[in-house]
């Protein structure tokens, strides 16, 4: 068997960025990223239609969204339970902003009473929900699904533009089509911001490969205004601005001026949230007395696997199915990585995506979203993109199809029917 190339190895087909088309009419230039960026977006559509649709029939089977309050899972219809949990949220920060007093919540979701805040949720996505309803008329629901499902194929295109230039355009598709079928990319069509964060890191990771510094600091800065986990994505372009640096190979303005933007929306959000509440480390406060959800050194982590192998619920926050599931994509990790070190990526790339294991792993929160979480370390897929590109198209179809299908369940309804996204 020939071995897998690493993707420095592979010639570059770069004759189409979307940089080298400024000096064409805008007509032709649609033309030309449609043409580009057109069998990427398409094949994840689909596959995530595929999937959305059994998840949804699924829910229809079950009935059990009709037992559950709104807020915690359920609804009048299907389509309510993918604007609950962290969908109620954004949706009161959409529509009546943020508040500093802590919300009661008796008996909730994870067996006794806890207090909550609205601050815990970055304010990208609710904006964009306010405000792609003011401009279209939608209510909060239908423009953060809008919202979601354009981010979703923004997302899908960055995701095809760093594995393209990494290991050719069928490389790039197949990868935008795994991410449509990952574990956890039933939140990708959902009230959840998941899908603006992962377009966002996938074209700042393509900007700083290309050197648009710039640009790269600018849309981390974007990024750090939408998830905490930014953290990670700020923590890489960092990286590679200050080795490029070093290097000189794109002077000192440039990589200095992107170092110094990305981490400005994320600490300017968490300092904001210390103003508001008081002190200055409030919003980490927030996090670990109300939400529960802290950097534990992975004790949270350790003790649900271990629950998981023996058979035991006896740790924070047990949901059988999902945790199964969760068990096995940490199980598997090891190998991914290995995976993706051996193609030899840019140092952008294995930075966010180690940085970003170490903050999922390391933290404590519900173990069952660890395939959530994991979602923005799309670098993950490309070992498995580069695999497949030797099978023909038929055979890409019969095996992604049959995936989608199967996503709808362990990517949806395992997520938000049988555990808390």
């Amino acid at each position: 068997m020939n071995a897998i190339p690493a993707v420095a190895d592979v010639p570059e087909q770069r004759s189409d960025e979307p940089g080298k088309v400024s000096g064409i009419g805008w007509q032709e230039r649609a033309r030309v990223l449609a043409v580009r960026f057109g069998p990427a977006v398409w094949c994840y559509a689909v596959l995530k239609l595929i999937g959305f649709t059994v998840f949804m029939k699924l829910l229809s089977f079950s009935g059990e969204y009709l037992r559950k309050p709104a807020r915690f899972g359920g609804g009048a219809n299907p389509w309510d339970v993918v604007a609950s949990w962290d969908g109620w949220w954004y949706q009161q920060v959409a529509e009546f902003g943020y508040h500093p007093a802590l919300v009661p919540v008796a008996n909730g979701p994870i067996g006794f009473t806890v207090e909550q805040n609205s601050a815990a949720f970055f304010p990208l996505y609710p904006g964009l929900m306010r405000l792609t309803s003011d401009v279209t008329g939608l209510g909060l629901y239908g423009a953060g699904m809008l919202v979601s499902v354009l981010a979703s194929l923004f997302a899908a295109a960055g995701i095809y533009a760093v594995v393209d230039r990494l290991a050719g355009p069928k490389a790039g598709v197949i990868a935008a089509g795994i991410w449509a079928i990952a574990p956890g990319s039933g939140a990708e069509w959902a009230l959840y911001s998941d899908s603006t964060f992962v377009a966002l890191a996938a074209w700042a990771c393509y900007c700083v490969m290309t050197r648009q510094w710039i640009a790269a600091g600018v849309i981390t800065l974007v990024a750090g205004l939408n998830r905490p986990t930014a953290a990670a994505l700020i923590g890489a372009v960092g990286l590679a601005a200050l080795v490029e640096l070093y290097r000189r190979e794109s002077g000192v303005v440039r990589p200095l001026t992107a170092m110094l933007l990305a981490p400005a929306g994320l600490l300017g959000y968490v300092g904001w949230v210390g103003w508001r509440m008081g002190e200055w480390g409030g919003y980490f406060r927030l996090q670990h007395d109300a939400w529960l959800h802290y950097f534990d050194w992975g004790q949270g982590t350790y003790y649900a696997i271990r629950g998981v192998l023996l058979g035991r619920n006896d740790y924070p926050f047990a949901f059988p199915v999902p945790d199964l599931f969760a068990t096995l994509i940490v199980l598997t990790l090891p190998a991914l990585i290995v995976l993706l070190i051996r193609l030899r990526p840019p140092l952008v790339l294995t930075a966010y995506t180690l940085a970003t294991i170490v903050s999922v792993l390391g933290s404590l929160g519900i173990f069952g979203n660890v395939s959530r979480y994991l979602l923005p370390a799309f670098p993950l897929f490309i070992a498995l993109a580069v695999a497949m590109r030797k099978l023909s198209w038929p055979v890409l179809a019969a095996v992604l199809g049959t995936a989608a299908m199967a996503s709808g369940w362990y990517a949806g309804y395992v997520i938000f029917e049988l555990g808390v996204p």
